[in-house]
């Protein structure tokens, strides 16, 4: 089982959410994958400073997958099949395997590209 985390999951750590900082640490002590790709990373990173301090120190221990030739058709692929236009979405929902679990801040388009490509996972809303 992995956590899977999208740009709204990567916000909450920077802004120190409580209940996504204990899911991620939970995961973590249980060395079980905490992972993201490259187009999420760069949907909140601003830089380093005061102010994303708390995003490099999880990001640290976030297995981040790179936004290839691969993954990129397969995502194109889905959103065909979905109707979906969110390549960063398709992309995160093909990381997942069943059972996985998802933290994002848009359940309905995740939920909805996760039906699509057979992906059954567990959404969590932040």
């Amino acid at each position: 089982m992995k956590l899977i985390l999208d740009s709204g999951a990567l916000i909450a750590l920077e802004r120190g959410d409580r209940g996504v900082w204990k899911r991620f640490k939970d995961f973590r002590h249980k060395e079980r994958a905490v992972v993201t790709h490259g187009g999420v990373i760069g949907q909140v990173w601003r830089g380093q400073g005061p102010r994303q301090a708390l995003l490099a120190t999880a990001l640290r221990s976030v297995e981040v997958f790179p936004l290839d030739d691969v993954l990129g058709r397969a995502a194109g692929e889905l959103l065909d099949r979905a109707k979906r236009k969110d390549v960063i979405d398709a992309a995160l929902v093909l990381l997942a395997s069943e059972g996985d679990l998802i933290v994002t801040s848009d359940p309905d388009d995740i939920g909805a590209l996760a039906r699509v490509a057979g992906r059954v996972v567990d959404l969590i809303e932040v």
